[in-house]
This record gives C-alpha cells, structure tokens and sequence, in this order.
C-alpha cells in the first residue's frame, strides 16, 4: 500500500485534523511484505519505528504464550484457575478455557458501575479513557485477587460471552505462576525469543510516545507495574513488531493456531476463539482491538489471503473507518 487513494488520504488528514501531536501508524502485511506509513497533523511523516501502547491486543499475546504452554503440556485448557493460587478452597473456580473465551461469567468485573460509566463516556467527551489513568479495577495486588475469587463464586457452567478485563488477567497470572518466572518475565521471553519482537516490551514507563487527548494535552502512559493483571493489557509494541505477529499468526502448522478456533459466539457475525475475535462467515479472519487511555490499537489478519492489517494512534480516532478504508485499498 505504498500509494493510498485520494478517499483514504482525506479520512486519514480528517482523523489527524486538529491533534497536534499525533503519530496515527498503518501498517500492512501482504505476501510477506511490510510497509509503513506514519501520518501527523500536517500530512505524512517520516516513518520512525514509535512504540505504542497496544492495551487489550495484549490479550491475544496472553493466549498465544497459554497455547505454547498447552502445546508443551506445561497447562491445559481445563485447569481450574484455583490451580495457580495458594490458599483457594476446594469449591469450583473457572477453567482456563472460560477465562481465556470470556465465558467465565465475571465480564468487565470488578469495575464498579462508575468505572463502566466513565470508560462509555469519558472518551466521547474527553477525547480520553478513564481520564488518562489506569482505571483502578485494573489494580489488583494477589490479596485482592484472591478475595475477590472468593466472593464471586460462579457455577460450573459457560456462561454467555462477556468481555472480561478480569478474567484474561487471571489467565495470565496463571500462565506467570506455570512459567516460574512471573507474567512480565515470561512473556518478555516470548516476545523477544518465540515472536522474534525485539522492540516489544511489557512495561514501558516514560515512553518517548505518549499519548495526548481530544484538547492536545498530554496524559502520559499507563504503568502497569503494580498489578497482577498485566495479561490484560501491559504491553507496548511497533507496527514493525505487529506485523511480525501477524506474520506468525498465518502459519497454520504453528501451535499459535490453537488460539485461532471457535470455542464460543460473540454475536450473529462473531464467534471468539482464546481472546481471538473471529468472522464466523471466514474463520481465516481474526481481529483485535486495544486501548489504553489515549492509545488506540486495531490488529486484524486474513490467514486465508496471507494479508495483515495493524493500526496505530496516540490519540483517540474513528479507528473502524480508518481500517475498513485501509482493508478495501488492499482490495482494490
């Protein structure tokens, strides 16, 4: 995609109008060929590999290293959360499975009703999530964790998809307690030795790249290193880095494709795979998106067609149109 229409090129300097700071990063995968493009607010600029907040694609990374560790027989899909806790009784507690298909029955919980309010809202009128602040519910210490299991017990049944911040937090709390090593030092490994991502990261405080809100004014980035639920979320990545992703999603032979399956229907249109949304009409197509407080993040990759999307933005934007826009050049 090296010469956009005259259509995209006007939705693009539409988005960028008015953010003074923004680097707003398309990057496509085509045939096994990248290109990057990086566009401010007076047009395109040079394309610098930025480091961006990827918020809940992180959730994807989450169930790729579960579907490493469930291919090496280290996890199981059917293992009850309570598995990786010390001190949990003998009652049911979620499966990986329900956790990671966001069938566990927790949704957005524990957000409180004023949370929920302020994630619809906030961004509408503020051009921000949560006010540019980690939203507290994400900042769960292991105590917490664990009272908060023990005071929401569920029945040993799939319930209706719910997305659920929570519960792919717990999965990767568990995949920290299977690895040994804690969550962030795990996947780090990932990232850089089985993804082959070296400018990816799970915490990045102060990064050069911040993000800013509907008034230009900067909000700095969300630091999520007093949390147990970094799986939900913490890590930071390049278009570069995603479209290497993307390129490892395609491999079918890969046991990254365990991920990839339907397990459970999100809608009419969708069914959800281990945190992966998927076309049900083309199960080749999966997606998905991200947010922090000013980042905003979409991934989506045609395993059929070997064609990736990825877009990224410090700052808030219509990211549907801009990459149904994108998805249609490649078409055309």
């Amino acid at each position: 995609m090296n010469k956009i229409s005259g259509e995209l090129q006007a939705l693009i300097e539409k988005e960028c109008q008015g953010k003074t700071n923004i680097k707003l990063t398309i990057g496509t995968l085509v045939d096994g060929e990248k290109t990057i493009q990086v566009f401010g607010h007076g047009g395109e600029v040079a394309n610098e590999d930025y480091l961006y907040e990827i918020g809940s694609i992180t959730k994807t990374f989450t169930t790729s290293l579960l579907a490493k560790l469930i291919h090496e027989g280290v996890m199981s899909l059917d293992d009850a959360i309570s598995k990786y806790f010390d001190g949990l009784d003998g009652d049911y507690y979620p499966t990986l499975r329900r956790l990671a298909t966001h069938t566990a029955g927790y949704g957005h919980y524990p957000a409180s009703f004023l949370d929920g309010f302020k994630s619809l809202i906030l961004p509408r009128v503020t051009g921000s999530r949560n006010g540019g602040v980690l939203p507290g519910f994400v900042e769960i210490d292991e105590k917490k964790m664990k009272k908060l299991l023990h005071e929401n017990k569920k029945e040993d049944k799939d319930y209706p998809w719910a997305y659920s911040n929570f519960g792919l937090g717990l999965v990767g709390y568990a995949l920290g307690k299977a690895s040994g090593a804690g969550y962030q030092a795990a996947m780090g490994e990932f990232l850089k030795n089985d993804l082959e991502m070296p400018n990816s990261f799970t915490h990045v405080k102060n990064s050069t790249l911040q993000a800013y809100d509907r008034k230009n004014r900067k909000i700095g980035n969300w630091d999520f290193s007093n949390t147990v639920l970094d799986g939900t979320g913490c890590i930071n990545s390049t278009a570069e880095d995603m479209l290497t992703y993307a390129g490892k999603q395609m491999d079918g032979s890969s046991y990254l494709s365990l991920a990839h399956e339907i397990k459970t229907s999100i809608s009419k249109k969708y069914g959800s795979g281990l945190a992966w949304v998927i076309d049900k009409d083309n199960t080749q197509l999966i997606m998905h998106g991200g947010g922090t407080g000013g980042f905003d993040s979409l991934l989506i990759i045609d395993k059929q067609k070997k064609n990736a999307v990825v877009v990224l933005s410090n700052y808030i934007i219509n990211m549907n149109k801009i990459i149904t826009a994108v998805l249609k050049e490649l078409e055309s």
